[in-house]
Parts: C-alpha cells; sequence; structure tokens
C-alpha cells in the first residue's frame, strides 16, 4: 500500500454505517482522504458506526441503496474518483426470511450503484465488496479460485454471485470502454471488533458472554476461512491503488482470504475466544433443526497473492487476541475511536 496515494482523494463508500464499511471509513480518515458514504442507519445499537464517532471525519448520507434517485444524487453532488460498493444485506440466515429484499439489495443495489457511475462520469474506480459465498458451493476440499462458477444455494450468496454477474456485464458492456477499473473483491468469513450482527460467531459468543450463557452452536465442525476484518480491507485499498494506476489490468475478481492454516473448523475458533477471554465464557451444541448452511468453504488467494503483492499478516490466533482485546477495552469505558484507530495502525505497520 501506498498511504500517500489517498491524500486528498474523493472517496465514497456504500454502507460505511456497518461493519466493514465503518473500518474501512475510519482507516480511510487516517490516510487523509477526503470521504463521503451513502448507508442506511445503523442496524444495530450498539453499533460501530457511532460507538467510534465515524461521522467525525466525513460526509454521510442516510439512504438506501434500492433507491436510485438517493444513489444518483449522492453520486452526483460529490462526484467521486474512487467508489467502495460495500452496501449489502450481509446475513445468510436473514435471506432466508427476506429474499425479496436480499436480492433487491445485493442485486439491483448493485445496478443502482454502477449504473449512476456511469451517468455522472466522475470516477475512475470502483471496487465491488461481495464474498466468498458466491461461488456455486461444491463442498469440495480445494479452495476456490477466481475463475470458478458463481452460484448460491440460500438467496444471500445466490445475490451476491448474481451481484458479481452485474459487474462483469458493466466492466464488458461500458466501463472497458471508458477507461474506468472495475473489480470485484471477494472475502471470507470476516470477524474483528464491533460486529454485533445476528447469527455471527464472534458477535453471538459475545453476546452471551454478557448474558452469562454459553453459546450455542450449530455447526461445530463446520470450516470457513476466517479473518480479521483488516485483512480484506487492506486488500480492496490495494486493489483501488492497482486499478488507478492500471484500470486494464486490474478489472477482475479477486479473492482475498486467510492463509491455508487460518482455515479452521467453527469449535476451534470458539475455544480459543473462550480461553483469551477467560470466566463466564463457553459454548454448547445446538443440534435442532436449522436452514442450510455449508460445511466447507476455502479460498484460493494465489492470484492476489502474485497478481497484487498482497497477502495476509495476521495469524488467526493474533486476530482473535485483537478482537478481545479491542471487546475488553469496550467493556472498559475506553475511547473505542481511540482503540480503533491504534489497532488500524498497529495493522497498517505491518503491511506497509
Amino acid at each position: 500500500m501506498n498511504s500517500n496515494f489517498w491524500i486528498g482523494k474523493r472517496v465514497l463508500v456504500t454502507g460505511h454505517t456497518g461493519f466493514k464499511g465503518s473500518w474501512l471509513s475510519l482507516w480511510l480518515q487516517s490516510l487523509g482522504a477526503q470521504l463521503h458514504g451513502f448507508a442506511l442507519a445503523p442496524t444495530t445499537n450498539p453499533n460501530l458506526f457511532e460507538l467510534a464517532n465515524i461521522d467525525q471525519g466525513m460526509a454521510s448520507d442516510i439512504g438506501d441503496i434500492r433507491d436510485y434517485d438517493a444513489v444518483y444524487r449522492c453520486v452526483d453532488s460529490f462526484k467521486p474518483e474512487i467508489v467502495f460498493h460495500l452496501a449489502a444485506q450481509p446475513l445468510v440466515r436473514y435471506s432466508y426470511k427476506n429474499p425479496v429484499e436480499t436480492y433487491a439489495t445485493n442485486v439491483l443495489g448493485t445496478v443502482h450503484l454502477l449504473e449512476t457511475v456511469r451517468v455522472v462520469g466522475s470516477t475512475k474506480v470502483v471496487v465491488n465488496v461481495t464474498t466468498d459465498k458466491c461461488y456455486e458451493n461444491k463442498e469440495w476440499v480445494w479452495p476456490y479460485r477466481e475463475n470458478e462458477a458463481m452460484g448460491g444455494f440460500d438467496p444471500y450468496s445466490s445475490s451476491k454471485g448474481c451481484s458479481e454477474l452485474v459487474t462483469s456485464a458493466y466492466r464488458r458492456s461500458y466501463f472497458s470502454e471508458t477507461g474506468v477499473g472495475l473489480a470485484s473483491a471477494r472475502a471470507g468469513n470476516v470477524i474483528g471488533g464491533g460486529d454485533w450482527a445476528e447469527d455471527r460467531l464472534v458477535p453471538d459468543f459475545f453476546r452471551a458472554v454478557e448474558a452469562g450463557k454459553a453459546i450455542a452452536i450449530r455447526n461445530p465442525l463446520a470450516t470457513r476461512p476466517w479473518q480479521h476484518v483488516l485483512e480484506p480491507l487492506s486488500g480492496y485499498l490495494l486493489l483501488a491503488e492497482c486499478l488507478w494506476e492500471d484500470p486494464v489490468r486490474f478489472s477482475e475478481g479477486w479473492n482475498f482470504g486467510p492463509e491455508s492454516k487460518d482455515i479452521k473448523q467453527v469449535c476451534w475458533v470458539i475455544e480459543q475466544l473462550v480461553n483469551l477471554w477467560g470466566k463466564n465464557a463457553g459454548w454448547d451444541h445446538d443440534d435442532g433443526e436449522h436452514s442450510h448452511e455449508a460445511m466447507s468453504l476455502a479460498l484460493d488467494i494465489s492470484k492476489a497473492r502474485y497478481g497484487l503483492k498482497w497477502s495476509p499478516r495476521l495469524g488467526l490466533d493474533d486476530a482473535l487476541e485483537m478482537i478481545v482485546r479491542w471487546e475488553k477495552a469496550r467493556h472498559g469505558g475506553a475511547d473505542m475511536r481511540a482503540i480503533s484507530l491504534q489497532q488500524i495502525n498497529e495493522f497498517q505497520g505491518k503491511v506497509l
């Protein structure tokens, strides 16, 4: 990464009130970007956006990515040079209950964002953040590469595969002719301080701790590509820099995941969290009936390693320690904007 690259750049982050969007916005603020956000109001209480006062260093539009006119007004008024598209309905189990909302947000929302970028014409770089679940999951043991088929069993995964297809169509139909760099970024199970989403392992663990209960685990033997939130964010930032310099070469899909040694079972991760937290922490197996979830999922990051010179900097042990440290600081009443910036600086020292 070239931290000087971001000074003064006009950057739009959709989904800036969410977990990943808040961390990305805080990082871009620390790099000196001129930052604007577009998103729904935070959906959880507490939330990182308010806890770390993310809006202190940026302009913030509260709006719905499903509302084309609102998206257009935001893009047209700010005229961003770089766009990170993170606005999404991000939960698998929620998508089973709300498929229409999920497809409208994740598919049509992508169309709205790319169409406004096309029409306004100020943007040089767009990074559309999707997910590792965009691939057609065959439950095989080897990791998925960027040329694997898009798919998805559940509405969330399917909608993200559709978002990838929309991105490809806009790239080939419009942006390749105008020199706009458009890439998609596919990351694995992202964890970090400040996540309070439902049906995610780490937030569910801390909710159980606060309630004085053992966390109930649905699929303890499921494997996932766990990574600290700052890992893929560093990849998104680096990808945007590369797209700025050479949009033709880098306008593709890119995987950002952990080293193979950090693709762990759920039970391993929860045991580490129990040991790091200490008292009042434990887990039980919830063996009731549940919606379908993939048991095995991993990403091949060879392309990012060699094409972008990107690689993970934190082992999963270090990532979990950072998360517990962040959460204990919150419990102690610390300034969480300062703590979050401290962790960004700590991580950035490993990247630069």
